[in-house]
C-alpha cells in the first residue's frame, strides 16, 4: 500500500510506540496521586513538558497538554473569546480553517459573538490588510490557520501576528496541526499568542497534543474537573501519551522538508503535462501537500479507483470528508463547483519515496481514461 492521507494521519514512528509502551507500563500511577508511583508520573510529564518547551522557545508553563487540534483549537477560540468578552464581542478568522475552529466560531456567534469570516485570494492565501480591514473597537480575537490541511497554502501569520501589535487588546491564536515540525514558525517573531499542536500529524499518537498559550494570555477551562494542567485542562493526565508526544516532537529535527517538497514538486510537474487535471495547491506551500481535480469525474469516485491500486488518498479534510459536503476552502478561492467535486488531496510524510510518486502517476494514467470512458458513456 502507497499511504498518501498523511495529513489526515500519519503512522505513529517505532519509537514513540515503544516510549508509549515503556511509559505506560512503569508509570501508570495516577499523577496527581501523593504517593511515589503517582509522583514519579508527574515528574515524566513535566519532563515531556520542559523538553517540548524548549524545542518550541516556549517557557513550561506554557504548555497545556490536551487530546489533540479539536481541543487545543477549542481550548483556544472558545476559552479565549470567554475570558475576555468584557471587553468585546467581535472575532475574526477565515473562510477556509478547519472544522474544529470555523465550527467553534459558528458556535460563539450563536452565543452572541460577532464574527468575520474573511476570504482568501485565489491562491487560497489571507492578506493582511483584510484582516486588518477587519478589526474593530469590539475585536478581541483572531484565529489564522498556519497551513491549510486541504490545499497546503501558507498563511501569512508572522506578518498577522506583528501587524496585530498595533491592537493590544486583540489576541492571537494560530491553528499549527498541519504546519507544525514542517513549516518554520517563530513563535516570537510571529506573535503568537496561542498555538494548536495535535501529535498524530507527525508521527506521534491520536489523542496527543498540546496548546501552546503565551504568559500573560488567559482562557477559561473546558473542562470542570480536579484542576489538572494549572486547572486549564481538568482529567487524569495521559502519562504515556504525553511522553510519546514528547518523543514525536524530539524526532522532528530529522524531518526534511525539501524530500518532501521534491516528492510532491515531481507530482505537480507531472500533473501539469496532464490535461485532465488542475492544480489547486499554490507555486509557495507546504512541502507536504498538493490537491487538484479531474474534472469530470468524482473525488469520491476517483479516490475508490486508486484503492483498488493500492494507493490511499483523500478527498477534504478527514474531518469533513463523510459529510459529502463542497470543499469550504475551495469554494472559498472561487474553484468552480464542479472542480471542487472532483478534488482530491495527496499527502506524504517523511516514509513516502519518489518512487511512490511515479508509481502514483502511472495508476492514475491509468484509472483517469476508464473513470472519464464510463462517464461518457453515461451521458
Amino acid at each position: 500500500m502507497i499511504y498518501f492521507d498523511n495529513s489526515a494521519t500519519t503512522m505513529p514512528d517505532g519509537s514513540v510506540m515503544e516510549t508509549f509502551l515503556k511509559a505506560g507500563t512503569r508509570f501508570f500511577a495516577n499523577p496527581s496521586s501523593l504517593h511515589t508511583p503517582g509522583m514519579e508520573a508527574e515528574r515524566l510529564i513535566e519532563k515531556a513538558r520542559a523538553q517540548i518547551a524548549g524545542l518550541i522557545g516556549a517557557a513550561p508553563d506554557e504548555i497545556i497538554f490536551t487530546s489533540g487540534g479539536t481541543e487545543s483549537n477549542n481550548l483556544a477560540v472558545k476559552g479565549t473569546a470567554a475570558f475576555y468578552k468584557g471587553r468585546g464581542r467581535h472575532i475574526i478568522t477565515t473562510a477556509f480553517e478547519h472544522p474544529s475552529v470555523y465550527e467553534a466560531f459558528l458556535a460563539l456567534e450563536k452565543d452572541g459573538f460577532s464574527v468575520t469570516f474573511v476570504r482568501p485570494d485565489e491562491n487560497g492565501i489571507v492578506r493582511v490588510k483584510d484582516i486588518e480591514k477587519a478589526i474593530t473597537d469590539e475585536t478581541i480575537f483572531v484565529s489564522v490557520m498556519h497551513v491549510n490541511n486541504e490545499t497546503g497554502a501558507v498563511q501569512p501569520v508572522e506578518e498577522i501576528g506583528q501587524m496585530l501589535q498595533q491592537y493590544p487588546g486583540v489576541s492571537f491564536h494560530v491553528d499549527g496541526v498541519q504546519g507544525f515540525g514542517k513549516v518554520p514558525l517563530h513563535l516570537n517573531k510571529a506573535c503568537v499568542d496561542l498555538l494548536s499542536v495535535s501529535g498524530h500529524k507527525f508521527h506521534g499518537l491520536n489523542g496527543t497534543g498540546f496548546l501552546y498559550k503565551r504568559s500573560g494570555v488567559n482562557v477559561l477551562p473546558l473542562f470542570s474537573g480536579g484542576g489538572q494542567e494549572n486547572g486549564l485542562r481538568s482529567g487524569t493526565e495521559n502519562a504515556a501519551g504525553i511522553a510519546s508526544l514528547a518523543r514525536a516532537v524530539r524526532l522532528l529535527h530529522n524531518e526534511n522538508p525539501e524530500k518532501l517538497r521534491k516528492i510532491t514538486g515531481t507530482i505537480r510537474e507531472q500533473l501539469n503535462t496532464r490535461n485532465w487535471a488542475v492544480v489547486h495547491t499554490p507555486i509557495q506551500a507546504a512541502p507536504h501537500i498538493l490537491n487538484f481535480s479531474v474534472p469530470g469525474v468524482k473525488g469520491e469516485v476517483l479516490v475508490h479507483a486508486l484503492e483498488k491500486e493500492g494507493i490511499v488518498v483523500s478527498t477534504t479534510s478527514a474531518c469533513s470528508s463523510k459529510q459529502n459536503k463542497p470543499s469550504r476552502t475551495l469554494e472559498a478561492m472561487n474553484v468552480s463547483g464542479e472542480q471542487a467535486a472532483s478534488a482530491i488531496r495527496v499527502s506524504i510524510s517523511r516514509y513516502n519515496t519518489m518512487e511512490e510518486a511515479n508509481q502514483f502517476i502511472a495508476a492514475l494514467d491509468r484509472v483517469v481514461p476508464v473513470l472519464a470512458k464510463k462517464r461518457n458513456e453515461r451521458k
